[in-house]
């Protein structure tokens, strides 16, 4: 999987965030939560997969956010970059549109959630999805064979087994921060564990449909593209990269 850098939008290109799905009958909303990241500033540590599974408790093998290692260029001029994925959030997401059980919804605020009470565990979404970013666990997996560790034991959520599961942008995380007056991207205690570990300040979170929002300010100033955007999703993830670099 390689990012399509002839597709770089400039920074005059702002995307569209109407909402589809079951959050299109809502009408128009005000807020459109998103992620934006910085390859020139990402070094591949793998922080935000190590607090994404911390925060979430993920077993062995699932992973909400990761970092592809890539290489890019032609030889001999050829350089690495690293590339935080995962759900990707998607004004039209193909998952819900698979989804029999109505399980997969989308929020107001643009966020696709699972509901573990609908899921069926049909894996429909898993395959539907583009970014290979769902996953299904029929069993549960623990980091050192059959017995849990303390923090596992702890965090084990039996309603995530034969069901489908994926990053939640920490909506938990999110909802609870704006009930206490926080704002999300802002405030770390608003914000998903995956931002706020990054070392780089390469991974930012906020609301794109607020002008004044820190991730509206990054669209607007640079070039950048979104994965796979042919395909008419409209992520809710955006990357930042200069086209000179390629």
């Amino acid at each position: 999987m390689s990012p399509s850098f002839d597709m770089a939008k400039r920074p005059s290109e702002k995307p569209g965030v109407e909402l589809d799905g079951n959050a299109r009958s809502e009408g128009w909303r005000m807020t459109r939560y998103a992620m934006v990241a910085d390859l020139r500033a990402c070094v591949g540590c793998q922080t935000c997969t190590a607090a994404c599974k911390h925060t979430n408790s993920t077993p062995p093998g699932v992973q909400w956010r990761k970092v592809l290692d890539i290489e890019t260029g032609r030889f001999p001029d050829v350089q690495r970059i690293f590339m935080p994925v995962g759900c990707m959030h998607c004004t039209d997401p193909p998952c819900l549109e698979v989804c029999p059980s109505g399980a997969t919804d989308q929020r107001v605020d643009g966020i696709v959630t699972i509901d573990y009470d609908l899921c069926i565990g049909c894996a429909y979404c898993v395959v539907a999805c583009p970014y290979q970013a769902r996953y299904k666990l029929d069993e549960p997996k623990f980091a050192y064979g059959d017995e849990p560790t303390a923090q596992e034991a702890q965090r084990f959520d039996e309603r995530k087994l034969g069901v489908a599961q994926k990053c939640t942008f920490c909506h938990d995380r999110i909802d609870a921060g704006k009930a206490a007056g926080l704002i999300p991207g802002i405030d770390p205690e608003a914000s998903p564990a995956c931002s706020n570990a990054c070392i780089a300040h390469a991974l930012h979170f906020g609301d794109i449909e607020d002008p004044k929002s820190n991730v509206s300010g990054l669209l607007t100033d640079n070039p950048w593209f979104q994965m796979h955007d042919h395909l008419g999703t409209n992520p809710g993830f955006f990357y930042l990269w200069d086209e000179s670099k390629t």
